[in-house]
């Protein structure tokens, strides 16, 4: 009987293996929670909650997604934990923002790169744009630039951190502009670089295009310039910084996606893969992203490893002697 029983137990392993190696087995079987390396109400967390909406749908990934905020140092203290303590098992997820992360490892001082991650799924590209409060006197890029060239280091202007999407376009600024900015960075993230323009606390921010979107539209800020090499679909009559005199390209703009730590299991990162994309191309999904002036971007995992490459590549040179 013995014998019978542990022959029957080996069955329903062995039938168990199979399920999970293909990707359809039981995962997953209770909720997901996600990561965000940025405060509640900024750009990441707005559009987090909104791409994982569907998640507990039958047609997707049949449980919840709960957001964990863990914001700090410009992303640094979420992907520090993530990449040192999150449990490798699919049931924690990140999301990730490109190119700050990668821009980090690089300059170093944290313990994370490229390589302790995992990427599934890129749901948006929204890029860096040039704001000033509604009621400032610089009208255009150029007046902006006359007056940091005329002020060395005078020209205060807020971002979410050091070497996220937002310092690179001002670094990139500067270099095209040969002139010196001085950019602050934000405890709590874009929201909090947000605030501080609205309030005049800076002469002008350097900020996502969704955030300003929505402040904008709300007649708090006004949009001077996008830091990309065409205009955005949601800002048709706003330049871009190569078109009104700056030679500054698209690589800071702000990739983002989710993401799992090395070493979770090929089976789930499969089911992920397959399954996350969809969830993005939800209509309900896309409805409110582009009411929220979020632009959309979606790629599937092999995608996301290539661009991923290339940004690490592009950031190096970039970056080299800073």
């Amino acid at each position: 009987m013995k014998k019978l029983l542990a022959r029957a137990a080996m069955a329903i392993l062995g039938l168990t293996g199979a399920a999970y190696a293909d990707g359809h087995g039981s995962f997953p079987d209770r909720p997901i929670m996600m990561m965000v390396s940025y405060g509640a109400g900024g750009a990441t967390d707005f559009q987090a909650r909104i791409v994982t909406m569907t998640a507990g749908n039958e047609d997707a990934l049949g449980m919840p997604i709960a957001i964990l905020n863990k914001p700090g140092a410009g992303g640094r203290v979420g992907w520090n934990w993530f990449a040192t303590q999150a449990d490798a098992d699919g049931y924690t997820l990140a999301a990730y923002n490109i190119p700050h992360f990668i821009a980090q490892s690089i300059k170093g001082g944290v313990e994370y790169s490229a390589d302790s991650f995992e990427p599934i799924a890129n749901w948006g590209a929204d890029p860096a744009v040039l704001i000033v409060g509604a009621d400032s006197a610089f009208n255009t890029l150029q007046d902006v630039v006359d007056f940091a060239k005329a002020n060395p280091g005078k020209l205060t202007t807020s971002g979410a951190g050091l070497f996220v999407g937002h310092h690179i376009a001002a670094l990139q600024m500067e270099k095209a502009g040969d002139m010196k900015i001085a950019f602050i960075p934000t405890k709590g993230g874009g929201a909090a670089a947000m605030k501080a323009v609205i309030a005049g606390e800076v002469m002008a921010g350097i900020n996502n295009l969704s955030d300003a979107f929505r402040a904008a539209e709300a007649g708090n800020v006004r949009i001077l310039a996008v830091a990309d090499l065409e205009r955005n679909e949601f800002l048709p009559d706003v330049p871009t910084m190569k078109e009104a005199g700056l030679d500054v390209d698209n690589a800071s703009v702000n990739f983002r996606g989710i993401m799992v730590p090395k070493g979770t299991p090929e089976a789930i990162i499969e089911k992920l893969a397959a399954t996350v994309p969809l969830m993005f191309e939800n209509s309900r999904v896309t409805g409110k992203m582009k009411s929220g002036g979020s632009p959309m971007h979606i790629m599937n995992r092999d995608e996301v490893k290539a661009m991923w490459d290339a940004r690490e590549e592009s950031l190096k040179e970039l970056l080299s002697g800073l």
